[in-house]
């Protein structure tokens, strides 16, 4: 009986590597059509980003030291004492940043620290994996290009936080300064007001690069879903991602023991010694209960705190938060700060051409706080001269600039000057001959209203008045609805 189940035992054993060896060629097979492309394009990505990201930082520190020289300037003959105290070793500090920020190629940082950044540590984790296994893959796939591009750019937002931590600690003292010597606010305050915004303006253009290196874009997502199929993969990760050096993960491997303890931090097990030790000189048999009841109700309350604060639009530290009201444009790019449009509206020339509707297409820039400056075209679509004899034609072409100007509620000023062929036209030759060529000076209010659309995402309503109308011959329409709708 004993052999029988033995033999049993070592057949079901091999059935499940068996099926195991099977799921991992299959998986393997799959490789094989990895998208190699891949790596290409994240080479270009994060190299991109770690030179937008170094560019930023250096200009945000070297603007941040030049004001610190002017203000010691300002306060030396006023206060000399107390200017060195303020300014004492503050410019070394900016010129080790940006040594660092230039050298640190990042061969010594494999995990990103701070903030834990889930797709910077699987992809991290993906590309080791693979240089591992490199018959996964074929030959020809090179990956330490993007390997050294990932871990520079770790290395470079590892100094990034640096920089934002000093740059908060500078504001701290030099906002200290001012409470004690109210006599220099005036001298100070502008001073610190600039730092001020050079502080949250660079705290943000930081979270922006870390939103970007954590967005993958659908070649990534696919690769890494192949690769995560894996596991051996999966077994790589619970032993070498970023989180399971902070703490071990179950089933990772190993004596969770022998995870390094953070510097300063007590081990989860000392901890738990030290618990169970002084509930059971204490509290006798019934105290885990008690404590657990007690831990609870702490937890209990700990998450009714959490939402209140939630409520209030806590969220972000003391340091962090503005006191000023921020550009919400200024630390997006240029192509992130252009609007794409389009609008429309219908007019009745003249008694000389039927009705016509002016198709635009617009592209704007974005100044912050929903200003906009931008310019585009039209085109003008002549629809016959009435239901019975429909004929679609071309009655002219506009070119347009325009500002829009926010209000508040969704209302704006805007203002525009065009350019407009008003005469039918059958070639585009036509069209360069200028004389033929009307001016409108544009002025009106226009109602904003956001949408939930796949793709346009605001309603724009205008009402302008063409203030040259009345001085054209013949005169124009001096009173326009445009509906438009934004792309973006």
């Amino acid at each position: 009986m004993r052999k029988i189940l033995f033999l049993c035992l070592v057949g079901l054993s091999c059935t499940i590597c068996t099926a195991r060896a099977q799921s991992v060629d299959s998986v393997g097979v799959h490789l094989l059509n990895y998208p190699s492309r891949l790596f290409g394009r994240l080479q270009s990505k994060l190299s991109g980003l770690n030179n937008d990201l170094t560019a930023q930082t250096q200009k945000y520190l070297d603007r941040m030291s030049r004001r610190e020289q002017r203000l010691e300037k300002k306060l030396m003959p006023m206060d000399p004492a107390g200017a060195k105290r303020l300014f004492a070793g503050s410019a070394a500090e900016y010129a080790v940043l940006i040594q660092r920020l230039r050298s640190d190629s990042g061969n010594s940082h494999q995990a990103l620290s701070g903030q834990y950044q889930p797709y910077a540590d699987s992809l991290q984790g993906e590309m080791r994996f693979l240089q591992q296994n490199p018959q996964l893959l074929g030959a020809g796939v090179q990956l330490q290009g993007p390997m050294s591009q990932l871990q520079a750019l770790q290395a470079r937002l590892q100094v990034a936080d640096q920089a934002k931590l000093f740059i908060q600690q500078r504001r701290q003292l030099i906002s200290q300064y001012i409470t004690q010597h109210t006599n220099l606010q005036g001298i100070v305050s502008g001073y610190y007001s600039g730092i001020s915004k050079d502080a949250y303006y660079y705290s943000q253009q930081v979270n922006q690069y870390r939103d970007m290196l954590n967005d993958p874009g659908r070649l990534e997502q696919k690769a890494l879903g192949m690769v995560s199929r894996l596991p051996a993969y999966q077994a790589f990760m619970k032993n070498n991602s970023q989180l399971s050096g902070l703490f071990r993960l179950p089933g990772g491997g190993g004596d969770s023991s022998a995870a390094q303890a953070i510097p300063g931090l007590q081990t989860h097990s000392q901890v738990a010694q030290q618990v169970q030790g002084h509930i059971a000189t204490n509290g006798g048999d019934g105290g885990m209960g008690a404590l657990q009841s007690k831990i609870q109700s702490a937890q209990s309350q700990l998450d009714s705190y959490k939402s209140k604060l939630s409520q209030l639009g806590a969220g972000s530290t003391p340091s962090d938060a503005p006191d000023f009201r921020p550009n919400d444009q200024k630390t997006k790019t240029f192509l992130k700060r252009l609007e794409y449009g389009v609008n429309f509206q219908t007019t009745h020339n003249n008694y000389y051409y039927p009705i016509v509707t002016d198709l635009g297409l617009s592209i704007g820039y974005k100044l912050g706080h929903s200003n906009i400056v931008g310019i585009g075209a039209s085109y003008k679509m002549g629809w016959g001269s009435d239901i019975r004899h429909i004929a679609i034609t071309g009655q002219g072409a506009g070119l347009r600039s325009f500002v829009q100007i926010a209000i508040k509620h969704g209302l704006s000023a805007t203002g525009g000057f065009e350019y407009n062929y008003t005469t039918p036209f059958t070639s585009y030759q036509q069209l360069k001959q200028l004389q033929y060529w009307t001016k409108s000076g544009l002025i009106g209010i226009s109602k904003t209203i956001e949408v939930k659309s796949k793709f346009f995402k605001k309603t724009n309503l205008q009402l302008l008045w063409d203030f040259l109308s009345y001085s054209q011959a013949p005169p124009t329409q001096p009173f326009l609805f445009r509906i438009g709708y934004a792309l973006n």
